[in-house]
């Protein structure tokens, strides 16, 4: 019995498919075993190499927001103000501050005294607000060529970083970071533009750490780049 190879491949001058062992396609009738089509089979091979390449190059190695622990302190803040404002509305401080006032000066008082209050405690609710809003529209994505940021609520920017910039990094965590999961990483680079970058309290920050510190050195040496101190 005839065993028939069914191996296929590209004719490298015509793009036709032909059997693997062949000599000569018979489409286009070039010999497969000169020296022009090893040139043009290794030409073609280094191209997809090289395809392959820029597109691991393009995959996403870590993407995220920042953490809205990272607001703690500033909720912490507001919880203090907001109990300012609620003792504006509920106690009666023109007779606690022994103020000779008239009835008419009292009631004015005390009615202005519930107006501080309630502004203070709307103007808190809306910071607090307007900053997790904020926080959440930042969006960090890092690949091995380079780290993209987006952020803005009515006016969207997107920046990008070249990895091969990156000269020194460093990361932070206090205790209460720690806790929490969260930290920040923070960038030196050559770029004009932000020579300093800050990823603000990221969840993983220590893997992102990891990821942009390995990313940098491999970056600068695909790109021949030698940092000087």
């Amino acid at each position: 019995m005839t065993v028939i190879d069914l191996q296929t491949r590209q004719c490298p001058f015509c793009a036709e498919t032909i059997q693997a062992r062949a000599i000569k396609c018979r489409f286009c009738d070039e010999f497969l075993n000169s020296g022009r089509a090893r040139a043009l089979e290794a030409s073609s091979e280094s191209t997809t190499q090289s395809s392959e390449a820029e597109g691991a190059n393009d995959n996403v190695l870590f993407e995220g927001r920042p953490s809205l622990w990272g607001m703690t302190g500033a909720v912490i803040k507001g919880l203090f103000f907001i109990v300012v404002a609620g003792l504006l509305v509920k106690l009666p401080l023109e007779h606690l501050l022994g103020l000779k006032l008239t009835e008419n000066q009292a009631l004015a008082f005390g009615r202005y005294r519930v107006i501080a209050g309630v502004a203070l405690a709307v103007l808190v609710m809306l910071f607090l607000v307007i900053k997790m809003v904020r926080l959440k529209m930042i969006y960090y994505e890092v690949t091995a060529e380079r780290i993209e940021w987006s952020r803005g609520i009515f006016d969207r920017r997107v920046d990008n970083l070249d990895m091969f910039r990156v000269i020194d990094l460093k990361m932070r965590r206090t205790v209460f970071d720690c806790i929490l999961g969260i930290g920040t990483v923070g960038l030196i680079t050559t770029d004009k533009t932000d020579p300093e970058f800050v990823f603000e309290k990221i969840r993983d920050s220590r893997r992102l750490y990891d990821i942009i510190k390995k990313a940098s050195l491999e970056a600068d040496k695909r790109s021949g780049v030698i940092h000087v101190e």
